[in-house]
């Protein structure tokens, strides 16, 4: 019985040591996350920079692990990107930036079937006011398809219904032309 309690605890050890947050720019990502009822696992952490600044800490929370863009694209499921800010911008500045690398990833056509959605987020971020260093953005895919803005732990308006609206978002980071490729191969190497 000894070695049975030994050896359980030694597992639930071995466990817990392996699902230690991934820390990025001093910014920690916790292994596992809740998205309506699903829990979600940490893909992958990077940082984004520009130029040589650093600029915000990201990470990708995915039913499963995947290291293929087009299928994270494609799966319809529970997700959540999470961004911490690094350096202080203001609102419209990370708007523009969003705004900039969906105009990168998709063609006018798209963009025009999705311009209803990307007007409500866009405008609450450029609404917040700064995105001092420490801000958490969080967009949230949910099971119903709908996408949800949170700033600071409060939810950003209505969630947005249309389903196509959060793989456009993602084609930012994960699409042909992301906003930071560096950024790109780490959100796609799953956290160990």
């Amino acid at each position: 019985m000894k070695t049975l309690v030994r050896t359980l605890l030694a597992a639930t050890l071995l466990s817990a040591s392996l699902a230690q947050a991934v820390e990025v720019a001093g910014i920690d990502f916790v292994p596992h996350t809740q998205v309506d009822n699903g829990t979600l696992s940490l893909n992958g952490a990077g940082l984004r920079t520009r130029l040589t600044f650093k600029v915000y800490a990201m990470g990708l929370y995915l039913r499963s692990p995947s290291t293929s863009s087009a299928d994270i694209l494609q799966d319809g499921g529970e997700k959540r990107i999470r961004i911490v800010m690094i350096r202080d911008l203001d609102g419209k500045q990370f708007a523009d930036a969003m705004l900039d690398g969906l105009k990168r990833n998709h063609d006018d056509e798209t963009l025009a079937a999705l311009k209803p959605s990307i007007d409500a987020p866009l405008a609450a971020v450029q609404d917040s006011g700064d995105a001092k260093a420490g801000t958490e953005v969080i967009l949230d895919r949910l099971a119903s398809g709908a996408t949800r803005l949170l700033i600071n732990g409060q939810p950003q308006g209505s969630d947005i219904a249309d389903p196509a609206f959060y793989p456009a978002l993602l084609r930012i980071w994960l699409g042909e032309r992301p906003a930071d490729s560096g950024l790109k191969a780490s959100l796609l190497q799953p956290a160990q």
